[in-house]
């Protein structure tokens, strides 16, 4: 469909959608515009305030918390938890999500809990229940931290996405609904030489305000302009947004080269929230009046600088409270205001997020999570790793749990072929368990192709250029009149 005009997008549509949907966004966002900018103790004591506010909920109504919450006060032997005494609840895990779904659950939560899964990237798919007070936070962080680089809500934003090649009637509906709100989603899954030709030629029709994706395939895509010479009208780009991945120094060279905008990293999960954002200044914000985040050394606090786990509370998640949640990745919280002015606590970029992607013979490339994917929706299935071997192969091993299909090996292998055709061998097996790396996290795919080899194999050996753009504001004031 055709994009629509922004000022309807953005004061009608995107507005009214959300007060269907029972979420107060755009008043979040509103709040969240004036608190960015106070002062970090004043951050701190909304943040107290918040949490005392959701502890007292959680132990008094969320049968999960009330069975683990030991009072470490008189006041808290009465009923009022303690704000201070927030390490005196333990770390939630995915495993206790898992085990203790319909306890971590408030059983009078008012309004409709939506059911959410991860994507699987972690080889470990959870699913839990998110309210509409925690959807209306999600979302307006994201709208604040994109127009911290002049792209608002109806803006026109092209994803570079896990979704899947062919739609189903479901996918084309939410495909119709986006086009409202003047997004526009691409495959991460495909991205064979023809197919990133055409992602350009919708650039060029689409214009965007900003590019959404994984590093690995914006980066790549950026690559394969620079080598075929292909102009883009980038004077619409305000920024590229880059998230799900680790984004090393060689990726956002590539993406501002090739660009020529800002390159802002975001971390966030499903389960967690959106818990950081970088500044135009470059600092990593945690979005303080949403999420507290905590960094663990094993058990302990790591100190100030320090790296470790990054534990997270959703300040605003009371259908199903998620509080000390151990995400699994690490980074350290640092010293210091940023220069932005900006009262939030700054983060260091998060270690050891980490999906290789899948090479094939004839130089195409796909996202991990076109892989993934397959193994998340095959019923049966509790954990797995995809591992690529140099010769181009898929060893796939698979932990089933009880009661799993028998012939759920087959459908492995035929789901896995449907994605990556007849080129490569396809093998697996099923395990009782999946060796973890060094750094204890688990890898879902893993491949030793080396990505050079696997590109001149294809014939594409030209030597990438120098940013090829063109374009200017008068044209962007054109596209978004």
């Amino acid at each position: 469909m055709t994009s629509v005009p922004y000022l309807l997008s953005r004061h009608i549509l995107c507005p009214l959608h959300e007060r269907v949907l029972g979420r107060r966004t755009f008043a979040r966002l509103r709040q969240i515009e004036r608190e960015q900018w106070r002062s970090p103790v004043e951050v701190r004591l909304l943040q107290m305030r918040r949490l005392r506010s959701l502890l007292r909920h959680a132990v008094r109504n969320v049968p999960f918390y009330t069975a683990r919450h030991k009072p470490t006060s008189r006041a808290e032997r009465d009923g009022e938890p303690d704000r201070l005494h927030l390490r005196a609840l333990p770390t939630l895990s995915k495993q206790d999500i898992r085990a203790h779904t319909d306890e971590l659950i408030w059983p009078e939560s008012p309004g409709r809990l939506r059911p959410y899964s991860t994507g699987g990237s972690s080889g470990d798919p959870l699913r839990f229940f998110i309210d509409r007070p925690r959807q209306a936070s999600d979302a307006a962080a994201r709208i604040l931290t994109h127009r911290w680089f002049g792209v608002d809500a109806g803006h026109r934003e092209l994803f570079l996405w896990g979704c899947p090649i062919e739609l189903t009637r479901t996918d084309r509906l939410r495909a119709w609904r986006d086009g409202l709100f003047n997004h526009r989603l691409l495959s991460a899954f495909d991205l064979s030489r023809e197919r990133m030709r055409e992602y350009t030629d919708v650039f060029r029709r689409f214009r965007p305000r900003c590019l959404f994706g994984y590093p690995s395939t914006l980066s790549r895509w950026a690559e394969h302009l620079m080598t075929y010479e292909e102009t883009l009208p980038i004077g619409c780009l305000r920024a590229v947004f880059v998230t799900g991945e680790v984004c090393d120094p060689v990726q956002r060279r590539t993406l501002e080269r090739c660009f020529q905008v800002p390159v802002a990293d975001g971390y966030g999960s499903r389960e967690a929230g959106f818990i950081a954002h970088q500044c135009p200044a470059g600092s990593m914000h945690v979005i303080a009046s949403e999420v507290l985040a905590e960094v663990l050394d094993g058990d302990r606090p790591a100190r100030e600088g320090e790296f470790g786990e990054i534990v997270v509370t959703h300040l605003h998640a009371f259908g199903m409270p998620f509080i000390r949640y151990r995400t699994g990745d690490f980074g350290r919280l640092l010293p210091g205001r940023c220069p932005c002015g900006r009262g939030w606590p700054r983060m260091d970029a998060v270690q050891g997020r980490r999906t290789d992607g899948i090479h094939l013979p004839d130089g195409r490339f796909m996202h991990g999570l076109a892989v993934i994917y397959v193994l998340r929706e095959t019923p049966g299935i509790e954990h797995f790793q995809v591992r690529q071997t140099s010769d181009f192969a898929l060893e796939v091993q698979v932990v089933a749990c009880e009661g799993a299909p028998s012939d759920v090996l087959r459908r492995v292998e035929s789901g896995l072929r449907r994605v990556v055709g007849d080129q490569i061998p396809v093998r697996v097996r099923r395990t009782a368990t999946i060796e973890r790396a060094a750094s204890g996290k688990h890898r879902p795919v893993i491949s030793d192709v080396d990505a050079s080899a696997a590109s001149s194999s294809s014939g594409a050996s030209r030597t990438p250029r120098s940013a090829v753009a063109v374009g200017s504001d008068a044209a962007l004031e054109e596209a978004i009149a």
